[in-house]
């Protein structure tokens, strides 16, 4: 349920309420906007009538019941878009943020290589992986902790937060003590003992999207992390698997327009991911921007073909210094800046 209350209401009122929701047994979630305090009633729907009499209070305006099952993500709750702060970075804003670097973190001095470049192009988040989740055991799985502190090394050597995929729970303290932002990957979107995890630490996620995973499914991940009392969440559409093999996966773009629809948290997408190909990424990272994207996930690596994952599909930092200029420019022609 919704209750929101009157225009003017004081800091004690507002406490009185979120006491009262508490007592029905449901969690209150406050959100504080210029004009109106609206404060979220998350619990079981079989007792809600029982919210209803919050009418009664001087205080409230109104009650009323939240008709999406992600409760906490949907518009209803917020209709201002949610801007999540990466350091001075804000995610989800008029800025166009694009988080750029290897697959894999490889060496010191890739990492440090790569970070340069690609903070010189105008990227404003170093990304790279540390633990990599591979569909074959024998595959590259990431220099782990030692990955974890070469991109530290690389943050203090050019100012750029970091943004790096946690795998399982019991990494989240480490990960989340070198990391900006913690990325959930594909494969551990409906992982939900993970997901309440991240939900209790106060850093940043970004969430990816599952190869099949329906929007509303997405959705309600992201619910376990806000739930969790971590409102600080990105949507990450990476793509999704299809009968089309031209391209690794097939981009949904039709997702974002959707998810602007239906949530207030902010959407990036990872065109590199989403084809495989080098080739394609420029196209659909201004496909991205067009479509009303917050965000763009690139992978950059200065010699591709020796990348230990994923070199198919990452951009040489020249590449990527060429893209940025372009994305800039569909940028400046949706109202945007980059």
């Amino acid at each position: 349920m919704i209750i929101v209350l009157k225009s003017g209401v004081s800091e004690r009122e507002v406490a009185d309420v979120e006491r009262r929701i508490t007592a029905m047994g449901y969690r209150p979630h406050t959100i504080r906007g210029e004009l109106r305090t609206v404060i979220g009633a998350i619990g079981d729907d079989r007792g809600k009538e029982r919210l209803r009499s919050l009418e009664s209070l001087e205080t409230v305006e109104s009650v009323t019941p939240i008709l999406q099952p992600f409760k906490l993500a949907s518009r209803e709750v917020r209709s201002a878009n949610s801007v999540v702060q990466v350091g001075n970075v804000g995610i989800g804003g008029r800025k166009i943020v694009v988080m750029a670097g290897p697959c894999s973190v490889e060496s010191r001095e890739q990492v440090l290589e790569v970070a340069t470049r690609v903070k010189a192009a105008g990227a404003a988040v170093l990304r790279g992986g540390a633990f990599k989740p591979r569909t074959s055991p024998y595959a590259f799985q990431g220099l782990e902790e030692e990955g974890l502190k070469l991109l530290a090394e690389a943050r203090r050597e050019t100012g750029l937060p970091i943004i790096t995929e946690v795998m399982e729970p019991d990494k989240v303290d480490v990960v989340a003590e070198h990391a900006d932002v913690l990325q959930i990957g594909a494969r551990n979107v409906q992982n939900f003992s993970l997901l309440r995890k991240v939900g209790a630490v106060g850093k940043p996620v970004l969430l990816k999207r599952g190869m099949s995973t329906s929007i509303q499914e997405w959705l309600l991940s992201a619910e376990y992390v806000l739930s969790g009392g971590n409102p600080n969440v990105i949507l990450c559409e990476r793509g999704i698997r299809t009968f089309e093999t031209s391209t690794r996966f097939t981009l949904d773009l039709n997702a974002v327009p959707v998810l602007k629809k239906l949530t207030h948290l902010p959407v990036v997408v990872d065109p590199s991911h989403g084809t495989g190909h080098w080739e394609y990424v420029e196209s659909m990272a201004m496909a991205a921007v067009a479509a009303g994207a917050d965000g763009l996930l690139i992978e950059v690596h200065p010699r591709p073909e020796e990348a230990m994952s994923d070199g198919p599909q990452s951009l040489k930092p020249d590449r990527f210094a060429a893209l940025m200029t372009r994305v800039a420019r569909v940028a400046r022609a949706v109202d945007r800046d980059a």
